[in-house]
């Protein structure tokens, strides 16, 4: 008996092959409709002007909506801010404050007798340790501090040198800025671009740093103002029984050389600025209360021991150089407010 798979497999191809031709020329027809169909429908995809008009008034509506700039709105807040400092230490404060819109992380660091000390800062890790102690500037800031050099706006030794006491993450720009008191450098401002890949107004910071030195002219130029009239009123009211303080400029009883009278008062404004600086509270405190002596002893005798050391003890009590100065910038003038200081 034989196999009739076999018998009618010739059979099965011929109805295969033509079952396939036939599907075949249905798609071909169908796709054939539906690009013609496709092709006829794109020119209704051309906006009419019922849209045009739609478009428009949304236009029309966001534009009204845009805010105002808000990096000019910060600017003028941030210079608000800084004219409205009440003294140095508070200008300082207020122009890291200031700068905080504009930037990722700032501080702020005092320069004295050639060394570089972190004061404030802003924006850096929370739980980091702050390192204490001073900072011998690199030679690339030192060209800064010198005025060699207006900013510096690459990494190196000069941004190490200062980033060593706060963090050990370095940002990827950054900006150094000097800060000028009589055309002197008396601090220096360091901003970077924290997580940030750039520093994005480098330029607004540096205005702000400039507009603080300025600031800074005029609370001294105020504080000198201020003492004048007592000044004046020593010199034609002499009096034995006259309670307020020789000023600075006044000869003591021997003829001081002027090269050591200037180094002198500008140790002791240095010394006593310190003072001022570090600690604001206590000297915002005197200046309501009185008995800065009792508040501040031992940095009084400390500012008073390094004085000495360089100008003699001898210069002092003929001059009260030291004494006045500590007066005139942190009792408001008034001897009154000094305490039972010994040496006063």
């Amino acid at each position: 008996m034989s196999d009739s798979r076999t018998v009618d497999q010739p059979q099965n191809d011929a109805f295969r092959t033509r079952l396939e031709a036939w599907l075949n020329l249905q798609n071909q027809t169908l796709l054939e409709e539906v690009m013609a169909t496709w092709q006829k429908s794109l020119g209704h995809f051309q906006p009419g002007d019922g849209l045009l008009q739609e478009l428009r008034e949304a236009a029309t509506a966001s534009g009204n909506l845009v805010p105002s700039n808000h990096q000019d709105q910060d600017l003028a807040s941030a210079l608000d801010l800084i004219e409205e400092a009440t003294s140095q230490s508070d200008l300082l404060k207020r122009l890291l404050d200031a700068l905080s819109p504009l930037v990722e992380r700032s501080a702020l660091y005092i320069l004295k007798q050639g060394l570089v000390s972190l004061y404030t800062h802003r924006g850096f890790e929370p739980d980091v340790r702050v390192r204490a102690g001073a900072v011998v500037p690199p030679p690339e800031l030192e060209a800064l501090i010198q005025g060699s050099v207006r900013s510096i706006r690459r990494k190196g030794p000069a941004y190490s040198a200062l980033l060593a006491p706060l963090s050990a993450f370095e940002a990827g720009q950054i900006s150094i800025l000097p800060l000028w008191h009589k055309r002197k450098t008396v601090a220096l401002v360091l901003v970077d671009s924290g997580l940030r890949a750039t520093l994005d107004h480098p330029e607004q910071a540096r205005a702000l740093v400039l507009a603080a030195s300025a600031m800074l002219a005029a609370l001294a130029a105020g504080k000198e103002e201020a003492a004048k009239p007592a000044v004046e009123h020593e010199v034609h009211h002499s009096s034995p029984t006259q309670i307020v303080p020789e000023p600075i400029e006044k000869d003591g009883p021997v003829e001081l050389d002027p090269r050591t009278r200037a180094a002198a008062e500008r140790l002791a404004r240095v010394l006593v600025g310190d003072i001022e600086l570090y600690f604001p509270a206590k000297v915002a405190q005197v200046r309501i209360q009185g008995n800065l002596y009792g508040q501040l002893r031992d940095e009084l005798e400390r500012s008073r021991a390094t004085f000495v050391d360089r100008f003699g003890e001898e210069v002092e009590i003929n001059y009260r150089i030291f004494t006045t100065t500590v007066i005139q910038q942190l009792c408001d003038g008034q001897v009154s407010k000094l305490g039972a200081a010994p040496w006063a």
